[in-house]
């Protein structure tokens, strides 16, 4: 009975190679179980105040730092960042924070619907602090869906 992982040596007194090979079975169960766990957990890691935005056609910005996100909810709420903001203590706030810089990136979104005076008031506050790199943040249309919310596949037809 010759093998080739435990094969005796040449004069047959019993003695054993050790095993060369890796078994990679558990290896690759474990592997398989992180993937999940991760796949379970990296949901749940983002964070922030939910609210329902608005779409657009617009390009997405890509910007290298993490820029400060003021939010305005549904109910009129504001927060800088995940923190609860009075809207008479937003701009010291806002100063603490960037440190008084007025070249600092700020986010304004509002959920959609919000009276758009809310969020105007807001962004009128953040100008008038000195602010001047101020945009609003809004969804992607979702595939198929127009600005005006009709299927850009099957336009609507209109008779006079």
């Amino acid at each position: 009975m010759a093998s080739s992982t435990y094969a005796g040596s040449a004069r047959g007194n019993g003695r054993r190679r050790p095993m060369s090979e890796i078994n990679v079975t558990p290896l690759v169960d474990v592997m398989l179980v992180l993937l999940v766990v991760f796949m379970v957990t990296a949901p749940l890691l983002t964070v922030g105040v939910p609210v329902d935005l608005p779409q657009t056609q617009a390009l997405p910005i890509n910007e290298p730092k993490e820029p400060t996100v003021i939010t305005v909810q549904k109910d009129g709420a504001i927060f800088i960042q995940e923190s609860s903001v009075p809207i008479d203590g937003l701009v010291e706030k806002l100063q603490a924070i960037t440190g008084a810089n007025p070249e600092a990136v700020l986010y304004v979104k509002g959920d959609k619907d919000i009276n758009y005076g809310r969020v105007l008031e807001v962004m009128s506050l953040v100008t008038s602090a000195g602010f001047h790199k101020v945009s609003l943040l809004a969804e992607p249309p979702k595939a198929g869906a127009t600005a005006s919310g009709t299927s850009a596949a099957a336009p609507r037809q209109v008779r006079r």
